[in-house]
């Protein structure tokens, strides 16, 4: 086994899995609850980016179920996200499983 080509081997793969967090960091996904009225966006690497209500959606007597939406938002987003970094991921990884990615 050539140890230089493996050095070289490695650090492509984390060049590629640098690119592939910089391109996770740029792709941003959104998701919505209560038929819409909450939006959020969220970026690949889970960054929440923004969070839209709609004003029908406020409404003083339930509190509650705007908070519950925002949330239901918040983890369909987060879902959506680690589902697409995970996939990107596999790609460089050839699906090895890697501790910490």
């Amino acid at each position: 086994m050539n140890i230089q080509k493996l050095m070289k081997q490695a650090q492509q793969a984390q060049m590629q899995m640098a690119a592939v967090q910089e391109e996770l960091a740029n792709e941003v996904i959104e998701a919505s609850a209560g038929g819409g009225m909450v939006k959020v966006s969220m970026s690949c690497d889970r960054n929440l980016k923004a969070v839209r209500i709609d004003p029908a959606a406020v409404d003083p007597e339930e509190v509650e179920l705007l908070e519950d939406m925002i949330l239901a938002a918040i983890s369909e987003a987060s879902r959506s996200a680690e589902a697409i970094a995970a996939a990107k991921m596999e790609e460089v990884t050839g699906g090895m499983n890697i501790p910490g990615l």
